[in-house]
């Protein structure tokens, strides 16, 4: 038996989804706004790498009012 197999996936779907929506609405966002807190390949380097929080700390942070 593998790792794999042996896997919660009714777990770790959920997650992975959310991450990924918020993770397209994110970097949706950043192409389409003009000007953010910042360069916007830093922020679509956020989205992208940190897990979950990257598109959390986009819409906190790196949207301007």
């Amino acid at each position: 038996m593998g790792f794999l197999d042996s896997f919660n996936w009714a777990i770790l779907a959920p997650i992975v989804i959310i991450q990924l929506i918020l993770m397209a609405f994110a970097i949706i966002d950043l192409v389409k706004i003009e000007k953010a807190n910042g360069p916007k390949w830093v922020w679509a380097l956020v989205i992208l790498f940190i897990n979950l929080l990257g598109p959390i700390i986009y819409f906190i942070f790196g949207r301007r009012s």
